[in-house]
């Protein structure tokens, strides 16, 4: 295995039908009475921890631990609820490639702003959570940009080769995908199937990017599986 794909999941792998917001929505109002979600917070590419930070900040609830560890734990409880209802799918393309990895001596791994039980319980949930044998989660890190050494360690761990960086992917859908890559000196594709353009996505300075995963014969050229 010479080349290591690390996968972000919401708008790249899956999208969740709102399960996410809606969950974060259930648990605001169960633990601290608050029935409604404030605006502008940044969800794609967050880490789960950033994503609370920011609700409490601007709900002013005090972001101690003991906070984050009740709003959590009900988020947790009620994302298994919102993802049985429908609207969750797998994006277009990404069975295939997936499936097809093994046979290319490509290694999967996810780098993602979720916490490890949220992203079991996302794909988990629409078939996919099995061809992840290790991972980065905002577990790790709150921020975005320092998981990448995690997920590095990790493959290390699972396969027992040292990654370079130069055959090390990160792929995703925000900008915060392609600065994770950065931050590790890996290659990054962006693809513009979350809630940024493919314009927006290039001002960052992707490796490469596609517009979305359904073109195989496209994907592996570029990452060379």
């Amino acid at each position: 295995m010479l080349i290591l794909l690390l996968w972000d999941i919401d708008g790249t792998l899956i999208s969740t039908g709102g399960a996410s917001v809606r969950a974060l929505g259930h648990a605001l109002k169960h633990v601290f009475g608050i029935g409604k979600l404030p605006e502008g917070v940044e969800y794609a590419g967050s880490t789960d921890r950033w994503i609370i930070r920011q609700i409490f900040a601007r709900c002013n609830v005090p972001a101690n631990e003991e906070n984050f560890r009740k709003y959590m734990e009900v988020y947790i409880e009620a994302l298994p609820v919102e993802m049985a209802k429908p609207g969750g799918r797998v994006l277009p393309g990404v069975n295939s490639l997936l499936a097809a990895a093994p046979a290319r001596g490509v290694a999967h791994g996810l780098l993602t702003g979720n916490s490890r039980r949220a992203a079991e319980i996302k794909l988990c949930r629409l078939g996919l959570w099995h061809h992840f044998p290790f991972g980065a989660f905002g577990d790790d890190s709150e921020r975005r940009d320092e998981l990448g050494p995690w997920g590095l360690r990790r493959a290390r761990e699972v396969h027992g080769i040292e990654f370079e960086p130069k055959r090390v992917w990160v792929i995703g859908d925000t900008p915060h995908d392609v600065r994770c890559a950065h931050a590790i000196g890996a290659n990054s594709l962006a693809v513009a199937t979350g809630p940024h353009s493919a314009s927006d996505l290039a001002a960052h300075g992707p490796t490469a990017i596609l517009p979305d995963l359904i073109d195989s014969e496209a994907f592996w050229s570029i990452i060379g599986g």
